[in-house]
């Protein structure tokens, strides 16, 4: 049984996933993760699938046809709707039916995978079911590599287990290798075991990208998703560029003393539901985890926090 405290938390909402004035809209949506994973692919482009325009992904025109995006809006939306809400108000804006199968690309919007978990969890959560948003990697997008993403899992009291599954496009036909409504052990890399097995030596960690166009690669990479995985599993899904101030920028400069705390950190996270009350503890109690740098946030507001611990 799925223990009480655990779906208490899972079905709070956090500043992204709270609802507002869209809790009995969300009500309403499907409930079934293929219908809902559906539905929401259709209202949202991912910024890959805009600029490799009617190609790859988007051979068939299954998002659309790119060439009808308009020129003016942004080729990428993340900076601007940081939230469900904001997401759900930019697509009644664009086009006032909400969220409907045969939405325009006109009034699509542009966002990451990031952005459609955190819709995801916001619905779910809406609905009274515990859901939570997860970081880590994909290995089923390019051979060889295993590329950063955001996906979901959703409480199932009917299987007394989490459903794992990734809303972020329409993968059928593709040839992809994962489950993507149910995905199975293993077709997801978990940031926290990618992190302990480059730390172990079992990964080199050359495959574990972090899509910033600069070719970011093992724990500098991981290190990344591994706080964005213990945020979002308190209810805090911070976005790409929110990052704790110690290791903003400051990778190289860790000790050994912060990358062992780093290894407690995946080792709970590797369980998240058997170690929760030290997860939470750690939340509670670890401010430099809690401490962010964000665009516009910077060490110069954090230094006299840090500088108090």
């Amino acid at each position: 049984m799925f223990h009480q405290e655990l779906r208490k938390h899972f079905l709070q909402t956090g500043p992204y996933t709270y609802a507002g004035p869209y809790q009995e809209y969300f009500q309403s949506l499907p409930e079934d993760p293929r219908e809902l994973g559906d539905l929401i692919s259709h209202q949202i482009i991912h910024r890959v699938t805009l600029r490799e325009g009617n190609q790859n992904a988007n051979a068939d025109l299954r998002y659309g046809n790119m060439e009808d995006y308009p020129w003016h809006r942004s080729r990428c939306e993340d900076d601007l709707f940081l939230t469900a809400p904001a997401m759900t108000a930019e697509l009644f804006r664009l086009d006032e039916r909400g969220f409907v199968p045969d939405r325009a690309v006109k009034n699509k919007l542009i966002l990451t995978c990031r952005y459609v978990s955190v819709l995801v969890s916001a619905i779910y959560k809406a609905k009274g079911i515990p859901c939570r948003s997860r970081a880590g990697f994909a290995p089923y997008f390019r051979p060889g590599v295993s590329m950063d993403h955001w996906i979901n899992q959703v409480w199932s009291d009917e299987e007394n287990r989490w459903i794992t599954f990734d809303a972020d496009g329409f993968y059928d036909g593709l040839s992809l290798p994962v489950t993507q409504y149910d995905m199975k052990e293993g077709e997801f890399d978990w940031a926290a075991k990618v992190w302990l097995d480059i730390r172990s030596g079992k990964e080199d960690g050359t495959r574990f990208l972090y899509a910033d166009g600069l070719g970011t690669c093992s724990l500098k990479a991981v290190i990344r998703y591994l706080f964005y995985d213990f945020h979002a599993l308190m209810n805090h899904e911070i976005s790409y560029l929110f990052q704790p101030c110690y290791i903003d920028g400051k990778f190289e400069s860790l000790t050994k003393q912060e990358l062992s705390e780093l290894d407690e950190l995946a080792e709970l996270l590797l369980s998240p539901d058997e170690n929760f009350p030290a997860l939470q503890k750690l939340w509670e109690e670890n401010k430099k985890f809690r401490i962010l740098n964000s665009p516009l946030v910077g060490d110069w507001d954090n230094l006299p926090l840090l500088k108090a611990l």
